[in-house]
């Protein structure tokens, strides 16, 4: 059975359990940050994504992603740059208080440190957005129920230097693959969100230590 992951009483479950979280990470200098936006698309639970723009520099173009970017000198914390991306990237204004709590960061390649705000933004028309084109070549959700079902969950295995070094999980057969450390953000929320349900048998990339 499908938890309803928008109810009062899942957002209080969420927010308690992210309390500590979000305390310890809220104000701590990182690179970046993302809004993991929780929606309600034609009146079913869903994950919002983004398609970065092919035009953007860097090896990420074209990739599937949650809206966020760096943060910048102005910014007040990791979750002021998530809604300030947010807002800048789909034209979507979303409140602190909307805003659930601080996932675990994850670490990408140089090891900075990207950290995942998640947030209830509330019944969505996708029409209703203002991607920025310049950054977002596409806007879609994926239902809740979708990512929760085996079928459509796989894995990635990494290799470097020749060897193997850690898997990801993979979202499959929605209209982009998701992958990489957005799909371990996916897979960071639906442990929230479905305690139970969604059990996960991957290695998950450790944060560097020190």
């Amino acid at each position: 059975m499908r938890p309803d992951c928008l109810s009062a009483e899942s957002e209080r479950r969420c927010r308690r359990l992210l309390a500590g979280t979000t305390a310890r990470l809220r104000a701590r200098p990182a690179a970046a940050a993302v809004l993991v936006p929780l929606c309600l698309a034609r009146g079913v639970p869903a994950l919002l994504y983004t398609l970065r723009s092919s035009r953007l520099a860097g090896r990420h173009k074209g990739d599937v992603s949650f809206p966020g970017g760096k943060r910048e000198p102005a910014d007040r914390d990791v979750v002021h740059t998530a809604l300030r991306e947010t807002q800048e990237e789909l034209g979507l204004a979303v409140s602190e208080e909307q805003v659930w709590g601080i996932l675990h960061p994850v670490y990408d390649q140089s090891k900075s440190s990207v950290v995942p705000v998640l947030a209830s933004v509330g019944p969505l028309d996708l029409q209703s957005l203002r991607p920025n084109s310049e950054e977002v070549d596409e806007v879609f959700v994926l239902p809740v129920d979708h990512l929760l079902q085996k079928r459509n969950q796989g894995y990635t295995h990494f290799c470097q230097g020749g060897q193997f070094s850690y898997t990801l999980p993979v979202f499959l057969h929605g209209p982009h693959r998701v992958w990489g450390l957005t799909a371990v953000i996916t897979e960071f929320t639906l442990q929230l969100l479905a305690p139970g349900i969604y059990q996960p048998c991957l290695v998950s990339p450790k944060p560097p230590s020190g």
